[in-house]
């Protein structure tokens, strides 16, 4: 079979370029009814609906990530700073999952230079995401969202507007839970994963 040339291969990619542009223009991005998370480190938007779409096929291990802050049960003083939250994970320390560059990479790498051309806001033409993704969601009573970070890091600043909202339920039980998993160009190969258990902690009531 006769290899594709690149000139073809250019031209395959920017029709399928212009379909994509045309596809995506007024459509709503697809994923939780609560809304895009807050994302740190290298994650994407598509990581994160990689994992929304496998969210049912997430089963507990307690060996895939193991938070070490916060520690079940800590408590925290009102007028603390926002805290780092960090935890490590198996996925991390494993050897990195890699194939040669063929020929639909080339084509996914074209496409998406194409569309940070014509479309450089959008999401949808950022790089696929390879490697360790991590979904934490802080469950917070009577909020029927919780508060959501995607992130490549093994570690989570809270900002000042993040530690507000979960300082504005002090003296109630939050909770903490991590989804985890491995993605090559988007796709899960390893995971999701659960904690066994969600990591419960409290913000102490600021003092009258």
């Amino acid at each position: 079979m006769k290899p594709l040339s690149r000139s073809l291969l250019w031209t395959t990619s920017a029709a399928a370029l212009l379909a994509l542009t045309s596809a995506c223009g007024d459509d709503e991005p697809t994923g939780s009814q609560c809304g895009e998370p807050l994302y740190g480190g290298d994650a994407t938007d598509e990581a994160w609906r990689a994992l929304v779409d496998a969210r049912n096929l997430a089963k507990a291990d307690a060996e895939a990530t193991a938070l070490s802050s916060p520690q079940s049960n800590a408590r925290y003083a009102f007028d603390a700073a926002a805290p780092t939250w960090t935890w490590d994970s198996s996925l991390a320390q494993a050897l990195p999952r890699s194939r040669p560059a063929g020929l639909l990479d080339t084509a996914r790498t074209m496409l998406a230079t194409a569309g940070q051309w014509l479309l450089p806001t959008a999401h949808a033409h950022l790089p696929p995401f390879t490697g360790d993704i991590y979904w934490v969601q802080v469950t917070v009573p009577g909020r029927e969202c919780p508060v959501e970070m995607l992130t490549s890091n093994l570690s989570w600043q809270l900002d000042a507007a993040t530690w507000d909202t979960l300082k504005a339920n002090a003296g109630k039980d939050l909770s903490v839970q991590v989804t985890s998993a491995y993605l090559l160009q988007n796709r899960i190969q390893e995971g999701p994963y659960l904690l066994a258990q969600p990591v419960t902690f409290r913000i102490e009531p600021e003092a009258p």
